[in-house]
């Protein structure tokens, strides 16, 4: 293995330094992401403290690159507001779409970090969320190789 992939401890042991994670150039969140970004910063500070009382060097290295990681999000984030009305679908808002063969399925347009399709959220950047964005109720958007009808938008 490269010596530049290898740090040796005082001990002799060796682990892998861990590069950074990617930072994506998207930064908007929403306050709730806002708020699951700082306590995810305050369980890793948390977590690295005790991985560094115990001396385990590798969790140490994963935790170190992880706060580096969310540190830098949570540094470049910009907050937007909740929307104040339900007229378009914009960032914030939940949609609830009716596609051809009739299944309804409702997400909320959410920053990157917090998307999570199984769960209702879905990343502002996304295909489906860049399809909706803009649009009112009975407007028809394309979704894949079919169409779905917006049939409600929430705050």
């Amino acid at each position: 293995m490269s010596r530049a992939f290898v740090r040796e401890t005082e001990g002799g042991e060796a682990f892998e330094d861990l590069p950074d994670r990617m930072i994506s150039p998207h930064h908007l969140v929403t306050p709730s992401g806002l708020a699951q970004m700082e306590a995810e910063i305050e369980s890793l500070q948390k977590r690295l403290s005790e991985a560094q009382s115990a001396a385990d060097k590798a969790e140490v290295a994963r935790l170190t690159r992880d706060l580096r990681y969310w540190s830098a999000r949570r540094a470049s984030s910009e907050v937007v507001p909740p929307p104040t009305d339900a007229a378009h679908v914009r960032f914030g808002a939940r949609v609830t779409f009716e596609r051809e063969d009739g299944r309804r399925q409702t997400y909320r347009i959410v920053g990157e970090d917090e998307a999570d399709p199984a769960k209702g959220s879905l990343s502002y950047v996304s295909p489906l969320a860049q399809a909706l964005m803009g649009k009112e109720i009975g407007d028809v958007v394309p979704i894949g190789q079919t169409t779905a009808e917006i049939v409600e938008i929430g705050l």
